[in-house]
């Protein structure tokens, strides 16, 4: 499924960053290490990469990891890429100063608490967490995100499931994306960054 979207010309999602990880980029800093989750065709890695961090990156798709490669190739950044299954990922193979989780929203319930949990161990202790999401009122719009409410966030449910962590930031609010063909136009969106204790 996931290389048959992907297998498109062009990038879905744009090769720039997302608006919030461009938005959060003052918390990082070079020679931080980061691991990008379902990161697709590599625009928020290469990003990351580009601003000096060591940065691992896993997708299931090896078309889009294909894509991503090239984008990388093009700016002249580095990246460890993964093509993975992340429900069988290994989340305690490092420990990250960064875990940045942008727009995968293709969970269910029960696995993205599996992917929460994963986050939360692959961070190092003072890790940042960068996640950003769909609220429920995106189920108004039609442009982007899944049509599933069971797998969109709420500012409470973040909380919840992340109680362990300083909340740094957390806001849902309503943006304009335009972010390649996929994310385009009015859009209910969600912010949550956070700091594992040390």
């Amino acid at each position: 499924m996931w290389n048959e979207r992907y297998n498109t010309p062009g990038y879905l999602f744009g090769t720039e960053p997302a608006a919030f990880l461009r938005r959060e980029a003052y918390r990082l800093a070079a020679g931080q290490t980061a691991l990008c989750v379902a990161d697709g065709e590599g625009r928020n890695s290469v990003f990351l990469a580009a601003q000096g961090l060591a940065v691992t990156a896993m997708d299931a798709s090896d078309v889009a990891v294909g894509k991503a490669r090239v984008l990388a190739k093009s700016r002249a950044a580095t990246v460890d890429f993964h093509v993975a299954d992340i429900a069988s990922w290994d989340w305690g193979a490092g420990a990250y100063d960064v875990v940045a989780a942008i727009f995968i929203q293709f969970a269910g319930p029960a696995l993205r608490d599996k992917i929460f949990a994963g986050m939360i161990r692959a961070l190092a202790p003072g890790g940042l967490l960068l996640l950003h999401g769909y609220t429920p009122a995106q189920l108004a719009h039609n442009t982007g995100g899944p049509r599933i409410l069971e797998n969109l966030y709420t500012a409470d449910l973040l909380a919840d499931r992340f109680n362990g962590l300083e909340i740094l930031h957390l806001a849902e609010y309503e943006s304009e994306l335009s972010e390649g063909s996929r994310h385009v136009g009015k859009s209910a969106l969600i912010d949550f960054v956070a700091r594992k204790p040390l």
